[in-house]
């Protein structure tokens, strides 16, 4: 099934890039065990850690737009009406507009989602604020399947608190006409560079968007000692805002939608700046003059993950659920509805994925997985930007003062 580019540019405007987003909570350090929890965690959770029962006949899941499909949106797109049928698990859904929209809900202890379709924005901290639970991989069929990088993004103490969605790149994405093959962040972060092509630089608007300008900075002031961009100290944050802020007047947008960022280069109305395989792969079949080149300093990267919540009402269908996300045939439908890679390389046998498209988003493509740099949650509890989580250790900044420090820089 080979969707048009204009459905998979409205699907894919579920958005991953949040805009001025509200405050962060302040980040817990403890760490979650599978048989911990209060007393608003169903005490049959621990059990399905090591075996499973019949499903029960409901699953409450939690998402952003375009992550599940019922054939709502287009009917020939639906992984949802298969899973029901064959489970008896009925699905009931919570959309969300923003990731922060969806970790609040995820707090509240009046609700109990079973799964969550987390981002990396949210994935960290609902771990870290025990909102979900470990995940036993040996019930999940297929979970060897998935890639290993991926696998281990969700790892903490020797637990997995989440199975592998999809996944994308953030790279440079140029008009070759107009721009020379860039070597790294530099061509947006540097004034001199930024300068040329002022007004016509698109950025993606989004708090983690600062873990870019901190890999431009690694390498420029190394005395600021940045290792890991998404563990940066307030001095460190500081100077990322101070790079986001110069280079604000050569920015002709800060796209929400992935969409948008397809319009202002058909337009021609950017020439550069930050996109993802999903932009380079739709203009290039609609024959238009752009190349993504991976950025010296390293790619940044995200995942989406499934995680059990911790108050899970129906676990042995969410484990169901979870087996049949990981499947190849379902990874297929929803890397071509919402324009993202699979987690699960197998999309891309047979008579699945065109090669088209795996070469277009480096399914199984290790080496270049090797490349990017994952994003995180930004937490406080970071080890002086070690991103080794020395416990007790609490001189990083989190998720809130990034998203005060990209106001600031980008819209204030």
């Amino acid at each position: 099934m080979r969707l048009k580019a204009t459905a998979r540019v409205k699907a894919a405007t579920r958005v991953r890039a949040a805009t001025a987003l509200a405050a962060a909570a302040a980040l817990g350090a403890a760490a979650l065990t599978a048989c911990s929890g209060g007393d608003d965690r169903p005490a049959g959770v621990a059990k399905v850690v090591s075996t499973l029962g019949p499903g029960e006949g409901a699953l409450n899941l939690l998402t952003l737009p375009g992550s599940v499909e019922s054939g709502g949106t287009d009917p020939r797109v639906d992984w949802v009406t298969p899973f029901q049928e064959r489970t008896g698990c009925k699905i009931g859904m919570k959309v969300v507009k923003t990731p922060e929209e969806m970790a609040g809900l995820m707090r509240d202890k009046d609700r109990r989602y079973d799964g969550v379709a987390a981002p990396p924005e949210v994935a960290g901290r609902l771990v870290e604020e025990n909102q979900v639970v470990p995940i036993n991989p040996d019930l999940v069929d297929g979970y060897k399947k998935l890639e290993p990088k991926l696998r281990r993004l969700l790892e903490s103490d020797g637990k997995h608190y989440g199975l592998p969605y999809v996944w994308g790149s953030n790279l440079l994405m140029y008009d070759t006409r107009a721009v020379p093959p860039p070597a790294g962040w530099a061509a947006l972060f540097d004034p001199a560079q930024a300068r040329r092509y002022a007004g016509k630089i698109v950025m993606r608007d989004s708090p983690l968007a600062i873990a870019e300008a901190a890999l431009y900075l690694k390498g420029r002031q190394r005395k600021l000692k940045i290792r890991d961009p998404y563990s940066l100290t307030p001095a460190q944050l500081a100077a990322a805002g101070r790079v986001l802020k110069a280079q604000r007047p050569f920015v002709g947008e800060y796209w929400d939608a992935p969409a948008d960022a397809v319009s202002a280069f058909a337009g021609g109305r950017a020439v550069l700046g930050q996109a993802w395989p999903y932009h380079v792969d739709v203009l290039n079949r609609a024959s238009r003059p752009v190349q993504g080149a991976v950025p010296s300093e390293g790619a940044t990267g995200w995942m989406d993950a499934w995680m059990i919540g911790a108050r899970v009402e129906h676990p042995n269908c969410m484990y169901q659920w979870l087996q049949w996300t990981a499947s190849p045939d379902v990874q297929q439908q929803v890397a071509e509805w919402t324009g993202v890679a699979p987690a699960n390389p197998q999309a891309c046998s047979g008579d699945r994925l065109k090669s088209g498209f795996c070469a277009a988003y480096h399914v199984g493509d290790r080496d270049y997985l090797d490349k990017i740099i994952f994003a995180h949650a930004p937490s406080k509890a970071c080890g002086g930007g070690s991103g080794k989580g020395e416990p007790g250790k609490k001189d990083c900044t989190d998720y809130a003062e990034w998203t005060r420090t990209w106001i600031q820089a980008t819209k204030a």
